[in-house]
């Protein structure tokens, strides 16, 4: 596996974006963007990706278990574009559900970025790229360059 440094998004699809509370558990999922690149909390026995992370491996059970990086490709397994203005001025955008290439079961709830919404189907390979808001590094996507 190739770890790819991703590059960051400088503007927010959503007019306000709700800030997590970190934990202990969930740091590293949110601050580890800092350097571009994505991390799953995956099994050393085994090398199951779990997300979110947990203290043991969803598979084998080992408590081996870390944030390890992946390459921060994935497709897009389904979206809807949002037109519901929650926020007076606020834009349509895309809400998707991304498979990560590594793990066929590995999904993550995101945004689809740089590009019309309209455009966005299933099936179109996506790279992640890093929205820096609230302290936080949100893992967001964006189409592939062809």
């Amino acid at each position: 596996m190739t770890t790819i440094t991703h590059r960051f998004v400088q503007t927010d699809p959503l007019l306000h974006r709700e800030r997590f509370g970190l934990d202990g558990a969930n740091d590293f999922f949110w601050l580890s963007g800092a350097d571009g690149v994505l991390r799953f909390w995956t099994c050393a026995t085994c090398g199951y990706r779990t997300h979110p992370g947990g203290s043991a491996c969803a598979r084998c059970l080992s408590r081996d278990v870390g944030p390890q990086p992946v390459s921060g490709l994935a497709t897009v397994l389904t979206y809807t574009v949002n037109v519901q203005q929650w926020s007076p001025g606020q834009q349509p955008y895309v809400i998707a559900i991304v498979g990560i290439d590594e793990q066929d079961d590995l999904r993550l709830t995101t945004n689809i970025v740089d590009c019309d919404p309209w455009s966005v189907r299933i099936g179109d390979r996506v790279e992640v790229a890093f929205l820096h808001r609230h302290g936080l590094y949100y893992p967001l996507f964006r189409p592939v360059a062809p």
